[in-house]
């Protein structure tokens, strides 16, 4: 069932699609692509895209990405530079936090996405999907072959925030490009990918926390996770190769909880983005508790989730503030 928000906001439009999802949001949002990409690439010249899709494109496939296939049917639907380098794309910081419902009969993840990217805010859909282990909700884009973040309705929510970079010379720009390599050589899943993979065939929280823990990555990535059950609650730190849990109730900014790991942090005033989110009360009903320095001009979605209810909302902000009305979705659990 789609509530709507008396606003004069345009709505999230909602797909309902089946598992080849990505080009189907495409076709059916081409348009609204074409204006994304306009926006979002408005500082990129051609010619750095076009470089940047081949370098994507030959890492994806000396990879064996598996969709790979699904991408270039993207980029041809889309006919223009960008759907390589974008999907291969790893610069957004976030704020996250899973833990107990306020009645305490369920678990809740709140989702804060910051991207420099405009235009995400204002262009995001749902994709509501019917796949292998059950029908999930994904806050994303036309197009867009990971997950960033989602929900599976009677099974889990997930999100990604981005890892701390590993120190290598102490400079960002060659720490940089240093740690880009390193993920250029890698044949292992990037963190959205096998996300995608954990909501098309993971039944339950237990199942989706083991594969997350467990699968090598091409570059660290910071996980949060909830089940149906209040105490479902977690964060998992990744490196390529190690995991650190931290049970919930949990939060997480950009910065490493296991003290063990170092690295340069990821965005800015993660500490306070991190306080602020474990204070916070897992509602769903508004974004009232949406303030700095968790929103921010880089913000871009807002979401709260509920599997064990199947409810959600989400909304799109950009710099100027909200650009879409608050989206209400619930759908019936087994």
């Amino acid at each position: 069932m789609l509530k709507k928000a008396d606003s004069p906001l345009p709505e999230i439009a909602v797909h309902d699609v089946g598992e080849d999802w990505p080009v189907e949001t495409l076709e059916r949002a081409l348009d609204e692509t074409h204006a994304l990409l306009d926006e979002a690439a408005a500082d990129y010249p051609t010619i750095a895209l076009k470089i940047g899709d081949d370098i994507s494109r030959r890492w994806l496939e000396r990879a064996q990405n598996p969709y790979l296939g699904e991408l270039d049917r993207i980029s041809a639907l889309i006919g223009r530079p960008g759907a390589y380098y974008f999907n291969a794309s790893y610069e957004w910081t976030c704020s996250t936090n899973a833990g107990a419902a306020p009645d305490g009969r369920s678990a809740r993840l709140m989702r804060v996405l910051d991207w420099q990217t405009p235009g995400l805010g204002r262009h995001v859909i749902a994709a509501r999907i019917a796949g292998e282990a059950g029908p999930w909700i994904s806050m994303t884009w036309p197009g867009y072959t990971g997950v960033l973040q989602a929900m599976a309705p009677g099974r889990f929510a997930a999100a990604i925030n981005q890892a701390p970079m590993a120190r290598s010379v102490g400079l960002l720009p060659l720490d940089w490009m240093m740690n880009r390599a390193g993920i250029w050589k890698s044949a292992e899943p990037t963190p959205e990918h096998l996300l995608r993979r954990v909501f098309e065939t993971a039944l339950d929280y237990t199942e989706a926390k083991r594969v997350l823990t467990d699968t090598p990555l091409c570059v660290g990535a910071i996980y949060t996770l909830c089940g149906v059950s209040p105490g479902e609650a977690c964060v998992i730190e990744r490196t390529e190769t190690e995991a650190y849990v931290v049970e919930g109730p949990a939060s997480a900014a950009n910065a490493w909880q296991n003290p063990a790991w170092g690295g340069r942090v990821r965005g800015e005033n993660n500490q306070s983005r991190y306080e602020m989110m474990t204070a916070q009360e897992r509602r769903l009903d508004d974004f009232s508790w949406l303030q700095p320095p968790v929103r921010n001009d880089l913000t871009r979605l807002a979401m709260v989730a509920d599997p064990a209810r199947g409810q959600m909302i989400a909304q799109g902000y950009e710099a100027e503030g909200p650009v879409t009305r608050v989206l209400s979705l619930e759908t019936e659990t087994a």
